[in-house]
């Protein structure tokens, strides 16, 4: 399915990339394709700019930028794929990326850890353990005359 039929990226239920704020660029790719390499413009590099996007509320720009700091830069996201031969193919790894990376940068963080003690029981386990490992490490030595 051509990507001019597409009516946006889907990330989620509540957010959806449209096709006007993605931008694409082609070059030459590197890797596997034997002479077409040379001719064809294989590699993708999809460009999105997160800080102005209009399809991100303030809440979800916000959690991006800071989630996704080590990528952006000056608010915009770049993806390159190279990984095929054909473009197409990298048109789709490329966009399939980015769908993985924002959602994954919206998704709420996990629950903070609550600290909990060991049980008695388990404290009594775990020395008794101890001592049994003890007296079978003793067993393999050589008798002491003393």
């Amino acid at each position: 399915m051509p990507s001019s039929h597409r009516p946006g990226l889907r990330v989620s239920s509540g957010l959806t990339i449209p096709e006007s704020e993605l931008s694409w660029r082609f070059s030459r790719s590197s890797g596997p394709g034997g002479q077409g390499v040379n001719t064809a413009d294989s590699r993708v590099e999809l460009v999105w700019d997160a800080g102005a996007s209009a399809s991100l509320t303030p809440y979800q720009r916000e959690r991006l930028l800071d989630r996704l700091s080590g990528r952006l830069v000056n608010g915009v996201l770049t993806i390159a794929a190279s990984e095929h031969r054909a473009q197409l193919r990298n048109r789709d790894a490329a966009r399939e990326r980015l769908v993985s990376l924002v959602a994954d940068a919206l998704r709420p963080p996990a629950p903070q850890r609550r600290a909990t003690k060991p049980s008695r029981g388990s404290k009594e386990r775990r020395l008794t353990a101890k001592k049994q490992r003890t007296g079978i490490k003793n067993l393999r030595k050589p008798p002491r005359d003393g």
